[in-house]
């Protein structure tokens, strides 16, 4: 999701957050067809292109092609470099006001080499799918505006000047005019290499809007009602040319942001036009099947789709039928904060960014110790149902992500009261995540024992139901508030960072060494390896076999034919020994097989089926049946 701020009235936007038409509504997709198989093992990353990695700074952007207009940027405006303070001004930053006035003309240059170059990176640490924000051609640093769904954006390739000359010599409707640029042979380069490390890939969709650069929104501003283009985008109205001192153009932005105009409905709102539906069915093909073989084996896996639910609900149900007609055993998710469970059935999606069902009680649990352990099982019980067993599998059970503040920072500013929404835990509430509204939020580093939890949060995403999902960076080590601080450039290990010790309002900090965490590094990957290793915590059942208010204690089993797993998670800051009594089910010998953090000295003894566990304060302990 999108949030906008005071600066959309400058440029547009401060961040965002994703065939053959028929009259006839498409038969619904069964759990069993819609979930593919491979889904409900994944360990997903989640790349911000233009912050990943740089890769060939000869492709880094230009100051011609920022979205502000080049009139309103410094002549001095140059590409950032990557270890700099990131609350530290550049000179041409400091000439155009504070922090906020600059920072989202920042270009770092991210690109597609950077990912090819560090796939061995994504090797090690043990992901099995990769999910994009946009890569199409867009002016902004994140690409929710898109200019085009069918091209790679050029400065993400090697010739960035070459590409935009094919583009302009292209008919954007007539996908038989459709050049393949530079950009895209290197987006499908990536596509192979990731394949052949047996990665997954899915890209993001906005389909709901377009930028004002949109090839079809140019040709609508220049031609008005006698653009090819007229029924295209939701127009209020069009100018008259009588009163040549005056415009009375109008349309509709998404929230009333007049960068991002939306795409018309047709009369009964019940799906796009014909025009833009054709258009985003043909690029999803694309990209799905490159060469048009019927193989999609060179394409991505499938995608993840922005504001979905502000797109009529038969739109989707035509696109997922088309989607999984080029591809049975694609995956398409769309963003959706709250309950969706009926909106994936209606509309076919295989699975649901897991907001509502992890990421809220994530954070009302392990994070801010507002709930206790019961009511946190009690939660999971209620939103996991929700969902058939395949669908629940497959789900994206993400703790933070770039419309969010990094986990890390979550913690360090954790709090069990007052919540403004109390249903969300103030996850990602702007009024408290975003320093814009609340200068007091902390952006200092972790203290070592804010650490502790951030490991114990991401155990318990390791060894839940659902597809576990990391932001880049996280497992780096990485901190920040809301946008625009959870995009900082991704740190790593061969690079030197300037120490972080400026603050975008003067205030007083610490001044923190910024640096690639290889301790917690090693835990995230740890974490995924076990994860990969036990049928049962990606599989298996869930069940909740102790939780201890008192202690603040929660154990809980995963279990599969074959396997079977126990996680005690002791969320309190002190230690404490407890007796955890195990159903017949799961009367067997165990042992410890994980302590996180790995130094941790919790101990186990058993006596028939009682389990007598010392743990330390925010520790978790992984066991399974004595071998």
């Amino acid at each position: 999701m999108f949030s906008v701020t005071a600066l959309g009235v400058l440029f547009g936007l401060l961040s965002l957050m994703g065939c053959q038409s028929t009259s006839e509504k498409p038969p619904s997709i069964a759990p069993a067809d819609r979930t593919p198989d491979w889904a409900q093992d994944a360990v997903w990353y989640q790349i911000f292109p233009e912050r990943f990695r740089n890769g060939d700074p000869s492709n880094d952007p230009t100051r011609q092609t920022l979205q502000r207009p080049i009139a309103d940027v410094p002549a001095s405006w140059r590409p950032t470099r990557w270890t700099r303070d990131w609350y530290e001004q550049a000179d041409w930053e400091q000439q155009m006001g504070g922090f906020y006035d600059g920072v989202y003309d920042r270009r770092y240059g991210g690109d597609l080499q950077g990912v090819i170059d560090r796939l061995p990176y994504l090797d090690s640490l043990g992901v099995t799918a990769l999910y994009f924000n946009p890569v199409f051609s867009a002016r902004s640093l994140h690409k929710y505006d898109g200019s085009s769904y069918h091209h790679i954006d050029p400065n993400f390739g090697p010739d960035p000047d070459g590409d935009r000359q094919l583009i302009a010599r292209e008919d954007p409707t007539d996908p038989s005019t459709w050049h393949t640029t530079a950009a895209d042979s290197l987006f499908f380069v990536l596509l192979e290499n990731a394949h052949a490390r047996d990665l997954r890939v899915i890209i993001d969709g906005v389909f709901n809007h377009t930028g004002r650069d949109f090839f079809a929104f140019e040709d609508l501003v220049e031609n008005q009602a006698e653009s090819r283009y007229a029924d295209w985008y939701a127009v209020n109205s069009f100018d008259d040319p009588a009163t040549p001192d005056t415009s009375e153009f109008d349309y509709t932005g998404w929230w009333g942001v007049k960068s991002l105009p939306e795409f018309a409905t047709n009369e009964a709102s019940t799906n796009l036009q014909a025009g833009p539906k054709q258009y985003i069915l043909d690029a999803t093909k694309k990209w799905m099947d490159p060469d048009g073989d019927g193989d999609p084996s060179d394409g991505v896996d499938g995608w993840r789709l922005d504001v979905a639910e502000e797109v009529p609900v038969g739109f989707w149900q035509e696109w997922n039928a088309h989607v999984r007609e080029i591809n049975p055993e694609a995956y398409t998710v769309p963003e959706v904060w709250e309950d969706a469970s009926g909106y994936l059935e209606e509309t076919g999606f295989s699975a649901t960014m897991n907001y509502h069902g992890f990421a809220f009680p994530l954070k009302g649990f392990l994070v801010d110790h507002a709930i206790e352990p019961s009511r946190f099982a009690e939660l999971l019980r209620e939103r996991r149902a929700a969902h058939p067993p395949r669908v629940r599998r497959g789900l994206q059970n993400l703790i933070g992500s770039h419309d969010t503040p990094r986990l890390a920072t979550m913690v360090v500013n954790r709090a069990d009261t007052g919540y403004a929404q109390p249903e969300r835990f103030d996850y990602d509430n702007g009024a408290i995540v975003d320093l814009r509204k609340n200068p007091d939020y902390k952006v200092r580093a972790p203290t070592a024992e804010e650490r502790r939890l951030q490991r114990l949060a991401v155990l318990f995403q390791m060894t839940y139901v659902g597809a576990p999902m990391v932001y880049h960076g996280d497992e780096a080590g990485m901190w920040g508030a809301d946008d625009p601080d959870d995009r900082k450039p991704m740190v790593w290990p061969d690079k030197d960072y300037d120490v972080e010790d400026d603050h975008p309002y003067g205030h007083d900090r610490p001044a923190d060494p910024v640096a690639f965490n290889e301790d917690l590094f090693a835990t995230y990957r740890d974490l995924i390896s076990l994860r990969r290793e036990h049928e049962a915590l990606r599989r298996g059942s869930f069940g909740v076999v102790q939780a201890d208010d008192a202690r603040d204690m929660l154990t809980y089993a995963r279990t599969h034919p074959a396997d079977t797993v126990l996680v005690t998670l002791n969320r309190s800051d002190a230690a404490h020994s407890v007796r955890v009594s195990l159903p017949d089910s799961l009367r067997r010998p165990y042992e410890i097989l994980r302590n996180v953090p790995k130094n941790a000295a919790a101990r186990l003894q058993q006596n028939g089926t009682v389990l007598l566990l010392e743990v330390p304060g925010h520790t978790g302990v992984v066991m399974r049946p004595d071998r």
